[in-house]
């Protein structure tokens, strides 16, 4: 006991220290102080890892828990000290980078469609921006086979997550241009769709019309069916399937194995049986070319209904790691997280569950706590790798030139993080980028631009891409349309 006690009294003094060390300043055996020092962990008073980078690979080290707790607090105030916050505009260029977004950064390839997939996982976005507008602008040679392909392989597929707010009103084929669907590994589905899972149950099936019941009830009783064995079970013709399923698609009620079955949806009926060239390529557009489709039940995933068995302990550390894991996909998609950023995010937990992940994963030091953008209120947290990026950008010089993106665009932000009134998530309207600042915008016919000696080139780029957009719109595919700097 006498042995214990001395021991506690010097490591309550000190730093981090190895039994060896210690054992050397005491004159005493190093089998006998690490036996001490034991005593002292099952006491809770000290704890063993490794605390300093002075220590040897592999070594062990010993340090009193308050202390312990006192020198990581020291870490991190002088950690967060040493951030100095950019300007919006320069986050805005950040971002642009990030995302792959900036001319020159945008990918290439379907190992590319995978990383873009990745950082966008559970952002919600027209379902005719996917193809049109938001992977052509960071892949500079995307083909929709790539994306069919992660498809039909089980690795990704397309939903509608959060239900339509006016669940009250019967939806028709039309809006599935514009109904919100996300792209999501399948092995996540769980993690994205339990935040939402209580709000399914407002989609009233009752409303739905005769063909979408119809198809509902086949999909109901048989299960996944290919379009012409859904034709057949129905009794339906071929333009009343698809209108059933544009209707279950909307409420966010069934999907398919493939994007090809949501690309034939968003194209014009007419168009559904046409094939376009795209690198020597046929890709069609036919209702056929969905693979299954099948109902989808994201109520399935509510944790309160998925397992009545487990005890409420279980449910809220599923709960935990669920939101967990949200956290981690919305920091590599911006790299730098606060509230105001996330508005524009849809069927997430809220801020406050967020922020006790954010707090706990600074703790463990995966991420850094800081103030990184100037102009906006409580806590924020980074990736170690933007914090780089950020401090690297700060330094460059050189116009990086314009960049025009769809408002559809998960980097429409102009209202949000940037100044000036918001931009509607359109997917025919624009905003126009110089360097992380907002020099043009599009809504509808009405084209603003910033008074600048290049106002004509930033109005020439807002209309030829949204000119861009209206053709391809019919359903072929484009690469990069970045402008270049003028």
């Amino acid at each position: 006991q006498i042995l214990v006690e001395l021991v506690r009294g010097q490591v309550e003094s000190r730093g981090p220290v190895g039994a060896a060390a210690l054992a050397a300043e005491l004159a005493l055996g190093a089998g006998d102080v690490e036996v001490a020092l034991a005593s002292l962990e099952t006491e809770g008073f000290v704890l063993r890892g490794l605390f300093s980078g002075a220590a040897a690979p592999g070594a062990v080290e010993w340090c009193e828990r308050g202390l312990l707790a006192r020198i990581y607090r020291y870490t991190l105030a002088r950690l967060r000290r040493e951030i100095e916050p950019v300007q919006q505009t320069d986050f805005m260029r950040f971002l642009l980078r990030w995302q792959r977004v900036e001319p020159g950064q945008q990918g290439s390839g379907p190992d590319a469609l995978a990383q873009v997939l990745d950082q966008l996982e559970g952002f919600e976005a027209p379902a005719a921006a996917w193809e049109q507008e938001i992977l052509p602008a960071r892949i500079a040679d995307y083909d929709p086979a790539w994306l069919d392909l992660l498809c039909l392989s089980g690795r990704v597929t397309w939903l509608r997550r959060t239900p339509p707010s006016a669940s009250g009103r019967r939806a028709k084929a039309a809006p599935v241009r514009s109904t919100p669907v996300a792209l999501v590994s399948r092995s996540n589905l769980a993690i994205w769709c339990a935040p939402v899972a209580s709000a399914s149950a407002s989609v009233e099936v009752s409303t739905l019309s005769p063909a979408a019941s119809r198809v509902r009830e086949v999909l109901q009783t048989s299960g996944a069916c290919f379009f012409v064995d859904l034709m057949t079970r129905t009794g339906l013709l071929r333009t009343q399937v698809e209108e059933g399923l544009a209707e279950l698609v909307a409420l966010g009620l069934a999907n398919s194995d493939s994007f090809a079955g949501l690309r034939a949806l968003i194209v014009p009926t007419a168009q559904r049986g046409q094939t376009h060239r795209r690198h020597g390529r046929r890709s069609g557009q036919g209702m056929e070319l969905g693979g299954r489709w099948s109902l989808f039940d994201v109520g399935a995933y509510d944790l309160e209904r998925g397992d009545p068995g487990a005890d409420s302990a279980a449910r809220a550390d599923a709960a935990g790691n669920q939101v967990e894991q949200i956290a981690r996909r919305l920091l590599v998609r911006w790299g730098v997280l606060f509230r105001r950023l996330l508005e524009r995010e849809s069927g997430i937990p809220p801020w406050r569950e967020l922020v006790r992940v954010l707090r706990r994963l600074e703790a463990r030091g995966e991420i850094r706590g800081g103030r990184f953008v100037a102009g906006f209120s409580g806590e924020q947290y980074a990736l170690p790798e933007a914090v780089s990026q950020l401090r690297a950008l700060r330094r460059e010089d050189g116009d990086p030139g314009l960049v025009s993106i769809s408002a559809a665009d998960p980097l429409n932000l102009r209202g949000v993080t940037l100044a000036g009134e918001r931009v509607p998530a359109l997917l025919t309207n624009r905003v126009c980028f110089r360097g992380g600042e907002v020099v043009g915008t599009k809504q509808g016919r009405a084209i603003q631009v910033a008074e600048t000696d290049q106002s004509w080139v930033v109005r020439q780029v807002l209309v030829r891409t949204a000119s861009l957009s209206r053709r391809d719109s019919g359903g072929s595919w484009r690469g990069n349309r970045s402008s270049p700097t003028h």
